[in-house]
């Protein structure tokens, strides 16, 4: 009895422990589990948070492919047009038709940009901008006198207006908040690189006959537009474009396609949904998009004189001049070899492109008003300086250096503030059923001024000299500060549907001494 009781002790004991054990093990395997679960989860946000940055920065990339041309062309002409004069026997206001007539022309492929974009959709607006510029770059290449020319010259620059109204919307349509001023800089960055490829092409090619150097220079335009064909396969439509058309569901999966969580994705769907007028699947009734912008409430008033001020300022600064004419404007300081001039343009397009790289890293990190403070003063400087450089120093090897570090340095200013962050604002402040038109609105207002500028630059230059007409464009470059002061607000951070909230409470951004003594802040710390 006593041998059996040990034994049910023991083996109470026993079994007393061996439950105590795998009521631990329980415990411990559940613990495990969870742990696993919240490392799988964490794995996975991780995962899903760098494929969704590759996804959307692809589709920026992608989508700036046409701006290339815009630079490429800007850069090219820049020396080729010293080849054609010469072989074409052009007079000099032909040469200012056919270097001007491309900024002229794309305000109608800007124009009739946008009602396109809202009909087939910002993906294919693109494609059709491509093949027209494709056409147009063709028959420059070919063309064996100044009339054909001119016509392959207007089709290339209706397929630029297309080209350049379209991607900053496209990308700030489908970019998240906290990257989307870095991403729509990428058109900007873009026409910068075209512009320096277009400088490297004619240093390359300068060295072939006069009949066959430009024709060469010309012709390698066509390549990134075929690159946009591939694109296609590639980039998602708009999906606030989808959401226009009331196809929700196809947007919601762009959207999960370039945000990095479910709950984002929802909420961005619900703000476009509101911000197009479609309330449970039915259209609100609106006025017609011309009519509204033609007899526009108080809040889009700002809106439209926000987007088109900065867009005509960053042209009436003189910044195509610069770029289109830097050999007249080198020439004129003192550099008579044409392979000189050409290297030192070289050296203009690796500044441009180098210091819009700063501003993509600067936009989404000190905001878009302290960069555009920064860009405009240091301009305003550069500008003034080259034109007293010009009139007083002459043609002397000082007068050569102060004359490129001038130009270098305008360009760089430009490109760390006015000449992206312009795009940002455009392709941001508008409401969405009418930000393509009113996009296109503010691109036609940039392309006149481009063309104006660049149609009578040589003219203007021969009446007050160089140095007077950059001392023109220095007095336009500080009227640029006092309109980013007043005028332009703070976008950083904020959704596209709160940037027109924005715009509705318009004593929200009256926090202009904030914002420069920001960009003071920010020179000191450069």
């Amino acid at each position: 009895m006593g041998l059996v009781g040990v034994q049910g002790d023991g083996n109470g004991e026993m079994a007393l422990s061996l439950g105590s054990k795998n009521k631990y093990k329980r415990m411990d395997s559940e613990l495990s589990d969870d742990f696993e679960d919240d490392a799988s989860h964490h794995h996975h946000q991780l995962e899903r948070k760098k494929s969704t940055r590759k996804y959307v920065l692809a589709c920026a990339i992608f989508a700036s492919l046409n701006n290339v041309l815009l630079g490429y062309d800007v850069g090219v002409m820049s020396g080729a047009i010293i080849f054609i004069q010469e072989d074409l026997k052009i007079t000099e206001v032909q040469e200012e038709v056919l270097v001007g007539i491309l900024s002229i022309i794309s305000l109608l492929g800007s124009l009739a940009g946008g009602r396109t974009s809202d009909v087939i959709g910002r993906k294919w607006t693109m494609a059709f901008a491509a093949i027209v510029f494709q056409i147009g770059a063709a028959i420059m290449t070919l063309a064996s006198s100044f009339e054909v020319l001119m016509i392959g010259r207007v089709l290339a620059g209706v397929g630029i207006g297309f080209g350049v109204m379209i991607a900053p919307v496209y990308i700030a349509e489908i970019s998240p908040t906290v990257d989307r001023g870095s991403l729509t800089s990428f058109p900007e960055i873009f026409i910068n690189l075209g512009i320096l490829l277009g400088y490297v092409s004619n240093y390359a090619f300068s060295g072939l006959s006069v009949h066959i150097n430009w024709r060469v220079m010309l012709a390698i335009g066509i390549l990134p537009s075929v690159f946009i064909g591939f694109a296609l396969f590639i980039i998602p439509e708009s999906p606030r474009w989808l959401v226009m058309q009331n196809r929700v569901e196809e947007a919601r999966s762009v959207l999960l396609k370039t945000n990095e969580n479910d709950t984002e994705v929802e909420e961005r769907l619900s703000e476009i949904v509101a911000a197009a007028g479609i309330s449970n699947g039915e259209k609100n009734e609106e006025k017609a998009v011309w009519r509204e912008l033609l007899s526009p409430s108080p809040s889009l008033r700002r809106m439209l004189i926000t987007g088109f001020g900065i867009q005509c300022f960053q042209q009436i600064t003189g910044i195509d001049a610069t770029v289109y004419y830097s050999p007249e404007i080198f020439h004129d300081a003192g550099i008579v070899n044409k392979s000189k001039l050409l290297a030192a343009t070289v050296a203009v397009g690796v500044t441009k492109t180098a210091f819009i790289l700063i501003a993509t890293f600067l936009v989404d990190r000190v905001g878009r008003k302290p960069l555009l403070y920064v860009s405009t003063i240091g301009m305003t400087v550069c500008l003034f300086t080259l034109s007293i450089s010009l009139a007083i120093l002459g043609k002397g090897q000082l007068g050569i250096a102060m004359a490129l570090l001038c130009v270098c340095g305008n360009v760089a200013f430009f490109s760390v503030g006015m000449g992206p962050v312009c795009w940002i604002l455009t392709s941001e402040i508008f409401p969405l059923r009418l930000r393509a038109q009113a996009s296109a609105l503010g691109a036609v207002g940039n392309r006149v001024c481009s063309g104006f500028v660049a149609m009578s630059f040589l003219s203007l230059a021969r009446t007050i000299t160089v140095g007077g007409t950059f001392f023109l464009f220095s007095l336009f470059s500080a009227l640029s500060v006092a309109f980013v002061y007043k005028l332009v607000p703070e976008t950083k951070g904020k959704s596209l549907e709160q940037i027109e909230l924005l715009f509705q409470n318009h004593n929200e951004w009256d926090g202009s001494e904030m914002e420069l003594g920001d960009a003071q802040h920010l020179v000191h710390k450069a």
